[in-house]
């Protein structure tokens, strides 16, 4: 048994069973895969895979309860490599974080400023992306932190998370806009005009959409887009007034739009900080979550990726 074995079978269910796309990944010939597949399979007495003449089709059940374990050796083996480099570098290295693009453009700029400041040798990796690839890049070990409002705040025995911030959704409209004159606020007020806000699982849509649906009143939402400056230029142009998370707003930037609190119109989100159960953390990513929130230590961090 060896770790290449090992990869392959990790990679060939990453690659949806394809085992050329598993043996390109790795730089080895389709034949190698499959021979070492085929050894492993020999030296376990089980067959990992379900196949239809040389093609395979998906994991057996044994396969299924032996993946999990291939996952956690091989990740034992990053984490001995990641520990070992901090060793010899402790204030160089990796920081891969997935985010959404509200995240990355309105609530981290100042952190990873001060970050960088105090870390300049370290190679910071954002990753702009969806919920669902958040998720998926943790699981897989790419990433060592996932901020993101959705996806990762279901309950996942694999993560461990953190709030990071809360925040409301507001509205945004061009001055001089009817509903600037509008008090109070309301949602039967707001359900009068056209709807510019985030797609679909992005940014606390679903708690929109849970807004109006709560006071029996339709949204008339005429598009939808996946950060809030689209929604804004769109709002510039006359499309309709904006929904928009409230960070996404600001004063200068946004001159001839204004912003109306809808703290009162929209339930709270907690927008989150996720790990990976068992994923090692150099020192400089315990900093990193100390400047996204000072409660949070390594002590604190460590204790709670320890709890089950």
């Amino acid at each position: 048994m060896n770790l290449q074995q090992l990869r392959i079978v990790r990679e060939t269910v990453r690659q949806r069973f394809n085992l050329t796309e598993a043996s390109n990944a790795l730089f080895t010939s389709q034949s190698g895969a499959s021979k070492h597949i085929r050894d492993l399979e020999d030296e376990l007495g089980v067959e990992l895979f379900e196949r239809r003449g040389k093609r395979i089709l998906g994991l057996t059940t044994a396969g299924s309860t032996l993946l999990e374990i291939i996952e956690r050796i091989l990740l034992d083996v990053e984490n001995l490599k990641r520990s070992a480099h901090q060793l010899a570098h402790q204030d160089q290295g990796r920081l891969a974080i997935a985010t959404t693009h509200t995240q990355a453009r309105y609530s981290l700029p100042p952190i990873i400023a001060r970050f960088k400041e105090k870390f300049p040798k370290v190679n910071l990796e954002l990753h702009q992306c969806g919920p669902s690839e958040i998720v998926a890049l943790l699981k897989s070990g790419t990433v060592d932190i996932g901020i993101a409002t959705e996806g990762v705040n279901e309950e996942n025995s694999s993560f461990v998370r953190f709030p990071f911030h809360y925040w409301h959704h507001s509205i945004v409209v061009p001055d001089g806009h009817a509903l600037t004159r509008t008090s109070p606020l309301t949602l039967e007020a707001v359900a009068d005009y056209p709807i510019v806000t985030y797609h679909e699982g992005f940014t606390g849509r679903a708690r929109i959409d849970q807004a109006f649906e709560s006071a029996g009143l339709v949204a008339n939402v005429v598009l939808t887009a996946l950060d809030a400056d689209v929604i804004k230029t769109y709002v510039e142009l006359g499309l309709g007034i904006g929904i928009i998370a409230s960070l996404a707003y600001h004063p200068e930037r946004d001159r001839g739009l204004e912003l109306l609190s809808g703290n009162d119109l929209f339930p709270r989100n907690t927008t989150y900080l996720a790990l990976r159960r068992g994923h090692f953390l150099q020192a400089f990513a315990y900093e990193f979550l100390h400047l996204c929130s000072a409660e949070l230590d390594e002590t604190t961090v460590q204790r709670a990726l320890d709890a089950r």
